[in-house]
């Protein structure tokens, strides 16, 4: 593998004649202080070895603690800022943001402190309409809320 993949899940329900978006919040010391553009799809990295739509389905599992079925729609996979590639699928479906059960990962904190210390790898999910998720969301995957749109038409 050239280059480092994710796979995700955005999770959409309708409300009345709305569309919101399920998006979660990366967790530890470099993310605490960042709400716009910080937002994200639950998604993971896989390796080529693994295929990417249970990728995807295994990532929102360990990041929300909610096991996801239904249709998946494979949206457009699209680049972020640091090359990485991510490819997503939509599903309709409705979970409990406050619910949100997320693995843990162990850093070294304070930088060059020797201690290490535990923290979620998504501290909080909320579900927002389409407007406010495009302020919300990692901009390079507004392009996952563009063919949601197009979709829901």
């Amino acid at each position: 593998m050239a280059g480092k993949q994710s796979a995700g899940i955005l999770l959409y329900r309708k409300t009345g004649s709305h569309v919101e978006v399920f998006l979660v919040h990366p967790g530890g010391p470099f993310w605490k202080n960042k709400d716009e553009g910080a937002w994200t799809i639950p998604k993971g990295e896989f390796t080529s070895s693994e295929e990417a739509l249970a990728a995807a389905i295994r990532e929102f599992k360990e990041e929300t603690g909610c096991t996801l079925t239904g249709t998946f729609i494979p949206l457009a996979p699209i680049t972020q800022k640091a090359g990485k590639k991510v490819y997503g699928w939509a599903v309709a479906g409705n979970i409990d943001a406050q619910a949100l059960q997320s693995n843990i990962f162990t850093l070294e904190w304070p930088p060059g402190s020797g201690k290490k210390k535990d923290f979620p790898e998504v501290d909080r999910g909320a579900w927002f309409d389409l407007p406010g998720a495009r302020i919300k969301i990692n901009p390079a995957q507004t392009g996952f809320l563009d063919e949601l749109e197009q979709i829901m038409k």
